[in-house]
């Protein structure tokens, strides 16, 4: 069997906020006031293998950009640990953990805000290969113009400011900073979500030029469900920051088990059925800090009955490749889309 690329085993991500001192001495008049902790990510195992396309989708506030965030290597986990190649990164050091921290990159959402306003194409894009030894001082300007042009920019482009760009051409800059260091792994954070329609398709066209260049891997996280379909191997669907669902997407969107998938999948908009009225899912995604017992989907589920309640669902095989977590999984078939009684909404 295939080694994965990157895996997140047992991960969880917490923040927390200690008390200051005016809260301390409020305590000792009895005022009651606790430190506050988000559980950003909750015991996550996630697995991306090389050449592989892996989706992460889920509401806002679900814990997939700080899931990223962490198997990219930039924030550490607070439990569990994730591993490069089988090697945990903890175990990294020197060159192995440099390299480790070259091969992954992350594109983010705003590329305004992750590019200095006050350096030009040709620096942002060529500092990082020519401080890690990877092109020489005078190579740089050859190098950049290459990638430039592989991303869709002019080469006469460089040494312009990131302002005088447009939102789609700062993603190419930002694409081709990452692809300078020679990565294998792409850890797109709603990468194209701020961009119009049509630049969109540009974009998400050449991620997949780029991975069959270059053979790359990607951990591709969003909230368009239509986009994941359209690009990935495997869609991973997360909520209140564990992952309730993985399948293909094929298999995910003709057949999906677990209620907070189907509810996401049923309100997709279609051409075929123009007249269909919204319907969000019901109630508002429970607060991180205080989340619900049993599984975290519950209280806004139609079909939760008590063990929903009181006990965790852990991930379960429905078919190949396809896992989800619900305690529906374990009731016989003519019970599991009846399961309505005694409603926890």
């Amino acid at each position: 069997m295939k080694m994965p690329l990157i895996e997140a085993v047992n991960v969880s991500r917490r923040f927390s906020r200690k008390l200051d001192h005016a809260e301390k001495i409020a305590n000792l008049f009895g005022a009651g006031l606790e430190e506050k902790t988000v559980h950003a990510v909750d015991d996550v195992n996630l697995a991306v293998y090389p050449g592989e396309v892996v989706g992460l989708v889920g509401e806002s506030g679900c814990g997939k950009s700080t899931l990223g965030r962490v198997m990219a290597g930039i924030m550490p986990a607070s439990g569990g640990e994730v591993c490069w190649q089988g090697r945990p990164l903890m175990a990294l050091e020197g060159q192995e953990k440099r390299d480790m921290r070259l091969a992954a990159q992350m594109i983010f959402q705003d590329p305004m805000s992750t590019l200095n306003p006050r350096k030009k194409v040709i620096d942002l894009i060529g500092e990082a290969p020519k401080v890690h030894g990877i092109i020489k001082a005078r190579e740089i300007r050859e190098y950049v113009a290459s990638l430039a042009e592989r991303v869709g920019l002019d080469a006469s482009y460089l040494d312009r400011y990131p302002h005088q760009f447009s939102g789609g051409q700062r993603q190419r800059i930002g694409i081709a900073r990452a692809l300078a260091v020679k990565p294998k792994l792409l850890v797109c954070d709603e990468s194209v979500a701020a961009l119009d329609v049509s630049i969109q398709a540009q974009i998400l066209n050449l991620f997949m030029d780029l991975k069959r260049e270059f053979g790359l891997t990607y951990l591709f996280i969003s909230h368009d469900l239509g986009v994941v379909k359209h690009i990935c191997d495997r869609v991973v669907v997360m909520y209140l920051g564990r992952v309730v669902e993985s399948a293909t997407p094929d298999d995910l969107f003709d057949n999906p088990r677990h209620p907070y998938t189907q509810a996401l999948i049923r309100e997709l908009p279609s051409v075929t059925d123009r007249r269909r009225v919204f319907t969000p899912i019901k109630g508002e995604i429970p607060s991180p800090l205080h989340p619900p017992s049993g599984c975290h989907f519950h209280p806004r589920c139609p079909k939760a009955f008590d063990r929903c309640r009181g006990e965790r669902p852990i991930l379960k095989p429905n078919s190949a490749g396809h896992v989800s977590a619900c305690h529906l999984n374990d009731l016989p078939a003519r019970n599991n889309e009846t399961a309505t009684a005694e409603p926890a909404i």
